[in-house]
């Protein structure tokens, strides 16, 4: 571990750390090597309304209970569970996830647009995160990409392709301060080819890669943070299109 003035450059990639995620939770035999991380919990709620979905276990913080679930599509068996808000929570998760079993994943969640063309609703998949959170740089060393797995972009594209669904391909920006997203923060991250905003792909590609499983991020265009004024647009009341966005990662899940 090289020394540093700034501790978030402090990469040590010793392992086992003081605190592994098997010392707090068991692997499931009961638990599918795919899952699903989705972000809206109304999209869960209905599920579990229609008793389509049963509680593997539950992870426990501060904020209550974190449940994961196992459900059936098209008669194969796949967990699903929210990550929360937040590159820490999320990456605490998906560490718990990957310990009970979980070996491919696919993520669904909405993101804020940083080019004026990406209208509400309009499909994202990320190749790459601009790093500006903290939790990646524990996982990746400072000048490592956060990409997604190969394996998961592909399944995700042929998903998407064979709806015949238009999307966009590349990075997104990953940001802990969502009130510090500045004129000139949004300016400079379009210059490197950013197309939204969001607060975890780079973290949950990070946990990812240093725990060796398989992962990639479907989103969609939610607010519009691309010029001078916000423009909420109404994102997190699309209903249809989060729904929609969910069955897309199931099916791409099932394709890994």
């Amino acid at each position: 571990m090289d020394a540093t003035p700034h501790p978030i450059l402090e990469f040590d990639p010793a392992r086992p750390a003081i605190i592994e995620p098997g010392a707090l939770v068991s692997r499931l035999e009961a638990m599918p090597a795919r899952c699903v991380v989705c972000f809206f919990q109304e999209v869960i709620d209905a599920l579990l309304a229609e008793g389509a979905l049963t509680e593997l276990c539950s992870e426990g913080s501060e904020m209550g209970r974190h449940p994961l679930y196992l459900m059936e599509r098209q008669g194969q068996r796949l967990a699903l569970f929210h990550p929360g808000v937040g590159a820490p929570l999320a990456a605490g998760l998906l560490e718990h996830a990957i310990a009970r079993g979980g070996e491919r994943f696919v993520v669904c969640g909405g993101a804020g647009a940083l080019r004026p063309e990406l209208r509400v609703a309009t499909l994202i998949v990320p190749t790459g995160a601009i790093r500006d959170e903290g939790t990646s740089y524990h996982y990746l060393a400072p000048d490592a990409p956060a990409e997604p797995h190969p394996e998961a972009v592909i399944a995700i594209e042929a998903t998407l392709q064979a709806r015949e669904l238009p999307y966009h391909a590349g990075l997104t920006w990953t940001t802990d301060a969502f009130y510090r997203e500045t004129p000139g923060k949004v300016a400079r991250r379009r210059e490197q080819g950013c197309l939204c905003v969001e607060m975890e792909a780079a973290a949950l590609f990070g946990v990812a890669a240093f725990r060796g499983v398989r992962l990639g991020q479907l989103l969609y265009a939610g607010d519009d943070v691309s010029g001078s004024d916000w423009d909420h647009r109404g994102w997190n009341d699309r209903h249809d299109v989060r729904q929609g966005l969910f069955d897309l990662a199931v099916e791409a899940c099932l394709r890994m």
